[in-house]
């Protein structure tokens, strides 16, 4: 009976959540829905959450009547973080029909046939199927293709630490690992689509190994992780999206700087340049093993990018504690920083600490930060210049010009092509644009359209 009913899909947030709708949206695929674009009429609007910042709560909303507005007959459904944080919050949301928490978002083809089997209610509160977030201790795989030239593939979910800002262990669970065999398999699912990268995403992934059921037991390590994907055919590149600084160890290190595949690209989380803040946030190190980290990956890997998350305005923060953190990261031979203003988040410990930051210094040491990323970008991209690279070539045509990325991810730019998009070219890197992208010249002749 589904065969005519027409699902859009909308994601908030990481890679993590790019990877599960896409499997999502291919469960329902095969259930008989069709896939249509999000700002298209659908049956079925579904929109997975992210509720790492305020901002993202803010956003539900206005997709919620986007979706509305586009076809006020459809059912919507909302998955994901924050769907599993505050179900009954976004139930009370104008037009949301479904609420789907942590467990419950992988069979939502089955919530939603019942929704079909019954005419649209008038306005008022959603349905909310949500559990205790102590039962979502299985692992459920998912990668995303289809979407993007890159492919996002899911490794590991949950997170077993105890960082006082953070609400994702109440959001995901435990932390919990694919098998191996299974990532073997979707990576090798990947590759036969014609897919030249995968980025592997989790919510702790350094952490991956640890079983089903609250196991600690890791069957396998993240470094004997990379080893085995390093030899599944057809995979150009692999990448690792976001690795915290203590579970990077040096074997992993030297293991990507002579890899087959993997890419000399990390991005490790910081946080703060504070050891005093550090502790208050409850991070596993300190910032001398976090220098040593980098310190590690340019000796081996000079050309390396390395980008940082850093969060602004914890509870405590100084002006001394602030220029700390700056003049940290400006000695640090860093590529690009990922700069989070601090926002209290419910049931976090960070909320009852004292010294709570204003937000108008919250948004000035943010513009700050961010004005500093910009010249380290600069600055890594001018070191990349006259050096000869390959580049991934994304899929679509932005005013006039098709983008890519390097290996060690410069973001260059070419005049629109087709018969470039989804293909590797050596080139070497010229100039950087007025746009902040860098231009190139092919070292093999280019392709004529």
């Amino acid at each position: 009976m589904n065969g005519t009913k027409k699902a859009a899909f909308y994601t908030l947030g990481c890679k993590l959540n790019f990877s599960e709708t896409s499997t999502i949206a291919r469960n329902m695929a095969n259930e008989g829905f069709e896939r249509v674009h999000f700002t298209e009429p659908a049956d079925i609007y579904v929109i997975n959450t992210c509720s790492v910042t305020e901002n993202a709560d803010k956003r539900f909303k206005s997709i919620v009547k986007q979706a509305h507005k586009t076809n006020p007959d459809a059912f919507i459904v909302a998955v994901g973080c924050y769907a599993q944080l505050k179900p009954h919050e976004l139930a009370e949301v104008g037009g949301v029909d479904l609420v789907l928490g942590a467990t419950e978002k992988f069979n939502v083809t089955s919530y939603i046939n019942e929704l079909l089997s019954h005419p649209k209610r008038s306005r008022g509160v959603g349905e909310v199927h949500s559990c205790e977030i102590e039962a979502a201790d299985f692992y459920v795989g998912s990668y995303s293709i289809g979407d993007r030239t890159r492919a996002f593939l899911k490794v590991q979910d949950g997170c077993d630490y105890k960082c006082t800002y953070c609400t994702i262990p109440l959001a995901r669970g435990i932390s919990r690992s694919d098998t191996l065999e299974n990532v073997l398999k979707n990576a090798a699912e990947i590759s036969a689509q014609g897919i030249k990268e995968i980025v592997l995403t989790g919510v702790n992934i350094g952490d991956y190994g640890k079983g089903e059921f609250g196991n600690k037991k890791h069957e396998h390590t993240f470094h004997q992780l990379c080893e085995a994907l390093d030899k599944v055919p057809g995979i150009e590149r692999l990448r690792i999206s976001s690795i915290e600084p203590n579970l990077l160890k040096d074997e992993t290190i030297e293991f990507v700087s002579n890899s087959r595949t993997f890419v000399p690209h990390f991005h490790i989380p910081l946080q703060s340049g504070s050891n005093e803040l550090l502790k208050a946030m409850r991070r596993r190190y300190l910032r001398e093993l976090y220098e040593d980290r980098v310190k590690k990956i340019k000796q081996l890997m000079p050309h390396a990018c390395i980008g940082v998350d850093v969060i602004v305005g914890f509870p405590g923060e100084t002006d001394e504690h602030f220029l700390e953190t700056y003049h940290y990261l400006n000695s640090l031979d860093i590529s690009y920083l990922h700069v989070f203003t601090y926002s209290e988040r419910d049931n976090t410990l960070a909320t009852e600490m004292d010294g709570v930051v204003p937000m108008n210094i919250r948004n000035k040491r943010s513009k700050m930060l961010r004005g500093l990323s910009v010249k380290k970008r600069r600055a890594f991209y001018e070191s990349q210049l006259q050096t000869q690279k390959t580049v991934l070539f994304e899929g679509e045509n932005k005013e006039g010009y098709i983008h890519g990325f390097t290996e060690n991810y410069v973001k260059v730019k070419y005049p629109w092509n087709p018969e470039l998009v989804n293909t590797l070219r050596k080139v070497v890197l010229t100039k950087i644009d007025e746009d902040g992208l860098v231009r190139f010249d092919f070292v093999d002749l280019p392709i004529l359209a």
